[in-house]
């Protein structure tokens, strides 16, 4: 009797314990009672009535990554082409995720195919590579209104590779080598023209400071010659005022001495004579001195004969 009490006893508590249900955090459980849905525990201790009430689902509430395979779509271009997508996703209604649909990760990869079918299929190839974020947004707009009776959120949809066919990546890879090539024809070109403009701006700067020191020159040499002339022009005013100076003094003393004109004038013409120092290369004479020297030489003359 007392073995009977304890397995009986035993058996009541692995009952109790059983009914005992901690809901971690981030989780939810979906709770049925006689296969009807009775609530949604949230994270904390809850207790079950034994066969009665169940536990039918464990959702997960943190945002959750899927990554699908490739999916070959056709361009409007007739091009055919492999592209797989990854899904960001987060339950936010744990009920209809699991009464809204059989097995939602499937239903949302049959969706996004043929939500990026219909997207691709207006497209061209060139439009398709380039753009991502516009085919993103439009993927994960469609995906989050068609997931919303399922209790299914989805936050993101990136497009994780783009798969051309062989030929058209050979193509595109012969394409992008001419476009190099014609970047760096573009490019030797200009340096080139740089090169010339400078080498054209250096001979003209080079020509310029010649004819600018050639000026200079020039100036300084007509200014060495005019300072010349002025100096040799003073010179000669001061030695005829030398002269015309030391005039007026013979002949005062002359006056004094009382010496005649003709004698006078001959000195004159001495005074000129020492004056010019035999640099002149022309000496003026006055009227009165010329006539002096003529009859100085007729009576040289005489005195020879």
């Amino acid at each position: 009797m007392g073995l009977l009490m304890l397995i009986v006893l035993i058996i009541v508590l692995v009952i109790v314990v059983s009914c005992i249900k901690i809901v971690p955090q981030a989780q939810a459980y979906v709770v049925e009672r006689l296969g009807a849905y009775q609530a949604t525990w949230s994270t904390g201790i809850h207790f079950i009535v034994p066969f009665i009430d169940r536990v039918a689902r464990k959702v997960v509430l943190k945002e959750q990554v899927v990554d699908f395979e490739p999916q070959p779509v056709i361009t409007k271009d007739n091009v055919t082409m492999r592209i797989d997508t990854v899904v960001f996703y987060q339950i936010t209604d744990p009920k209809l995720y699991a009464y809204g649909v059989v097995n939602p990760i499937v239903a949302i990869e049959n969706l996004t195919a043929t939500t990026l079918r219909n997207i691709i299929g207006d497209m061209e190839l060139d439009e398709t590579l380039t753009s991502r974020e516009t085919i993103n947004t439009k993927m994960r707009s469609t995906l989050d209104e068609a997931t919303d009776p399922w209790g299914i959120k989805v936050n993101r949809v990136e497009l994780k590779n783009i798969i051309p066919p062989q030929a058209i990546q050979d193509a595109m890879e012969k394409q992008m080598k001419a476009e190099r090539e014609r970047r760096e024809s573009i490019l030797i070109a200009e340096g080139e023209k740089k090169s010339s403009i400078l080498i054209a701006e250096g001979k003209k700067q080079a020509m310029i400071l010649e004819a600018e020191a050639e000026k200079e020159s020039a100036i300084l040499r007509a200014e060495a010659k005019k300072e010349a002339t002025i100096r040799e022009a003073e010179g000669q005013a001061q030695a005829i005022d030398t002269v015309q100076k030391a005039n007026a003094a013979g002949l005062s003393y002359i006056k004094a001495v009382g010496i005649d004109d003709p004698v006078i004038k001959l000195k004159s013409l001495e005074a000129f004579s020492k004056a010019a120092d035999g640099k002149a290369t022309k000496i003026i004479i006055p009227s009165e001195l010329q006539g002096l020297a003529g009859l100085a030489k007729t009576a040289v003359e005489a005195m020879k004969d």
